[in-house]
């Protein structure tokens, strides 16, 4: 456990033996604090400039946009937690150069945005406000938890014609599980995060379909889906990525890279191009997943 995660940790589980309830709510407010915010990098300032930028109103806190190009077919990029959309510089690039335009977000939270924390509502609100603001997106192309928001956010009315995940989650109770190991949360302050997140953030679904699972809209977003993730990733298990791609069958497609992590991903040039190439074209190919050790041999 690293120190920066050791320190909340004896706290919060020393609460949790007097006082259970404000214990739980620390918790949950830890759950959605970045605890680092990405700054841009000298190569993806250049980028940021060319943006034409604008900002989404949320209660208290603002996420900050961005658009490049003006062609007829628009993709939506959505990056990750503790990321910004400048990371996706590469994808940005890429879509530009087939003449799309292209519109991303840096989260409540995150990059150039205000505020302190964010919650999977909060990127269901920009995502959706996005929507309104361009209409059904010809590709939504999401990386880690950005591919999870997504799909909650495509469960409640957003359209997109193709879907790009790069090393997605799938289950929000995945990330509950890795919050609570890593903080080495007694069962009684999981328990009570994992109510508190029912309550506020997924009031409406059935208790078997709490918390949030992208396996849960198979049936509601039709959409063909491609789903890229690295055997090597340690932050996000491959297992999350068979587990989405396996949940959309036949309209899924898993590409599964070698040697890439969690974040390098984002860079290849083969994933890149993969990605686009799904975008623009659609799927090159009918059935299951397939898994293959890098892009470039699919």
């Amino acid at each position: 456990m690293k120190l920066s995660e050791a320190v909340p940790s004896v706290a919060l589980n020393t609460l949790s033996r007097v006082a259970g309830r404000p214990a739980g709510a620390a918790t949950f407010a830890l759950f959605h604090m970045p605890l680092a915010r990405s700054t841009a990098r000298p190569a993806e300032r250049e980028l940021i400039e060319r943006a034409h930028v604008g900002r989404v109103e949320l209660d208290g806190k603002h996420a900050v946009t961005y658009e490049w190009g003006d062609g007829a077919r628009t993709v939506l990029l959505v990056h990750g937690w503790q990321s910004r959309s400048s990371r996706l510089s590469d994808l940005v690039t890429g879509f530009l150069d087939r003449g799309y335009r292209v519109v991303a977000f840096d989260a409540p939270g995150h990059g150039a945005a205000s505020g302190r924390s964010a919650t999977i509502l909060d990127y269901r609100a920009v995502i959706t406000a996005l929507h309104e603001r361009y209409g059904t997106f010809d590709g939504l192309v999401a990386h880690s938890l950005g591919a999870l928001a997504s799909f909650f956010a495509l469960r409640h009315g957003v359209k997109a014609e193709r879907i790009v995940t790069i090393s997605g989650v799938c289950d929000f109770g995945y990330l509950v599980d890795e919050f609570a190991a890593a903080l080495a949360l007694r069962p009684r302050l999981k328990t009570e995060l994992h109510r508190r997140i029912a309550r506020d953030l997924f009031p409406g679904l059935p208790v078997d379909r709490s918390p949030f699972s992208a396996t849960d809209t198979a049936e509601e977003v039709h959409a063909p889906v491609l789903v890229i993730h690295d055997e090597d990733d340690t932050r996000i298990g491959v297992e999350q990525g068979r587990r989405l791609s396996g949940a959309f069958g036949d309209r899924a497609r898993l590409v599964v890279t070698s040697g890439l992590g969690h974040r390098r991903i984002l860079g290849d040039p083969e994933v890149v191009r993969a990605a686009v190439d799904f975008v623009e074209h659609g799927p090159s190919r009918k059935g299951g997943p397939v898994d293959v050790s890098r892009v470039a041999s699919d």
